[in-house]
């Protein structure tokens, strides 16, 4: 109640939803890759709803998320804020993985989405918004922190399982109901109870993440189809199709109850797909990216510790890696908006957005405007939506901060800390163990195979003190060396 009298004072100056404001769903798929899709380019994944979908509205072919790896990234949707700000780096916490026999400490991780932050469905909700939120939520205990703390006037929790599942608040569920499909079933009850708008519907699924349980009816489907670019998983085929069709049945009832021309539809994904390891890992001595081997206990976060670690499910190929990592195979991932009669159909766009930036542009569509007195750090792409791509996003750069480790099930470092700037074309990681620089320009290199920073030191050392100036601004720690007290 405390949090919700705030906001009374956190929205000064916020008038009411306009009659034309836009209802917004916002559907998040779980650890599916950059090339996961058929708009994507997999020619073994079935997708026709998301690929209509994407015919039927605008690409981003340069989306990224907040982290490589799920609660950095919802921390980032939700709050409007980089990880620095929220401490949201990582799942679970700092002991998740042995780290003893690393050159550094890694920064302590916070699970749980501080109360404090004014999240997109309470500036939403502010401003007239009915708000629903049905799936996997991950940023804290969901009676403490979960979405009814948020700004969600109604929600269902559940992940970890896609069939058997548990939620929260606590409901029977038949044991052969698959999630994806229960989800589906309550968010397409929301939208009819609420077609009037303006509302604000979150569908974080928990799939298409392990464990890799497939409807049989689905799996069946793909058991004798051909493998394709690295793609070849009937049972992750099947999760994909469940998606999908999940997808479908969201756009045929906002077609059905003639809303879908006042409906903004977005589909993306927490993080990249878990594949792509094979190719860093097989010729790096001290793995981790190319950075690092030892020992990394099996973790506790909902399933991603026993990923990754030179296998995978799915492949990232053409982008260099996969979930875990900040390579392109990490934190790029599909990005998808329909709006009928808003968005023009069949664009795709170039410009990279990111996660911190749904918010800004989710408040800007809404006619709203955003909680005085709190940062957001992102940058609002709506006029780039109903020009089909065209109109500029004016941004400094983007940033990632990643202050620890991220290990696997198989000894191997997905990641060690590090950060990264993405500046036009071109995108610096910095390695903080031994403060190496690799600089890339994705134009030309969207793999990543070519460091450009002892060619070109005069830019690595330009977008290095970006980096490091972005991270003052913000106070971002910095993990310490092992034994000591400075930061590296």
């Amino acid at each position: 109640m405390r949090h919700i009298l705030a906001l009374g004072t956190l929205f000064a100056a916020l008038s009411a939803a306009p009659a034309a404001a836009p209802n917004i769903i916002f559907i998040l798929a779980d650890d599916l890759g950059w090339t996961d899709l058929g708009c994507q380019g997999s020619a073994y994944y079935e997708t026709p709803r998301i690929d209509r979908m994407a015919a039927e509205g605008l690409r981003f072919t340069a989306g990224y998320t907040g982290g490589p790896n799920c609660q950095p990234t919802r921390s980032c949707l939700m709050s409007g804020q980089y990880n620095p700000r929220t401490g949201v780096y990582t799942v679970g916490g700092t002991g998740r993985f042995d780290t003893s026999m690393r050159p550094l400490v890694p920064v302590p991780n916070i699970v749980d989405l501080a109360l404090e932050k004014v999240t997109v469905a309470e500036a939403l909700k502010a401003a007239g918004y009915a708000t629903g939120m049905f799936g996997k939520w991950h940023l804290g205990d969901p009676e403490q922190f979960g979405p009814a703390k948020q700004g969600f006037d109604e929600a269902i929790v559940s992940m970890g399982k896609h069939f058997k599942f548990n939620t929260y608040p606590k409901m029977e569920v038949a044991p052969d109901v698959y999630l994806a499909d229960f989800l589906t079933d309550h968010v397409v009850k929301f939208i009819e109870s609420h077609k009037g708008g303006p509302f604000f519907l979150y569908l974080p699924h928990f799939g298409v993440h392990s464990p890799h349980d497939s409807k049989p009816d689905k799996e069946a489907h793909f058991k004798d189809k051909p493998a394709a670019g690295g793609h070849n998983s009937p049972a992750y085929a099947g999760m994909i199709a469940s998606v999908d069709e999940s997808v479908g049945r969201v756009l045929d009832k906002l077609d059905a109850l003639g809303i879908a021309e006042n409906t903004l539809v977005i589909f993306s994904s927490d993080n990249g797909g878990v594949g792509g390891y094979e190719e860093i890992f097989k010729d790096a001595p001290e793995g981790g990216g190319g950075k690092g081997r030892g020992k990394g206990k099996r973790g506790k976060g909902g399933g991603d510790a026993d990923e990754g670690g030179g296998h995978g499910i799915t492949a990232n190929v053409p982008l260099r890696g996969g979930k875990g990592m900040l390579y392109e195979g990490g934190i790029r991932v599909p990005y998808i908006f329909r709006w009928k009669g808003v968005i023009p159909p069949g664009g795709t766009c170039g410009q990279p957005i990111h996660s911190v930036d749904l918010y800004p542009t989710l408040v800007d569509l809404a006619g709203a405007a955003p909680p005085k007195d709190y940062p957001l750090d992102g940058v609002s792409y709506a006029a780039c939506l109903k020009s089909g791509g065209s109109a500029k996003i004016s941004r400094e750069a983007l940033f990632w901060h990643f202050p620890g480790y991220l290990g696997s099930g198989k000894n191997i470092w997905r990641t060690t800390p590090v950060g990264v700037i993405r500046r036009g074309d071109h995108k610096l990681i910095e390695f903080f163990e031994d403060r190496h620089l690799e600089l890339y320009n994705l134009a030309d290199d969207l793999g990543e195979t070519t460091n450009l920073a002892k060619d070109r030191p005069d830019l690595a050392k330009e977008l290095h003190d970006q980096l490091v100036a972005w991270r003052e601004r913000l106070h971002a720690p910095m993990p310490r060396p092992r034994g000591g007290d400075q930061a590296p």
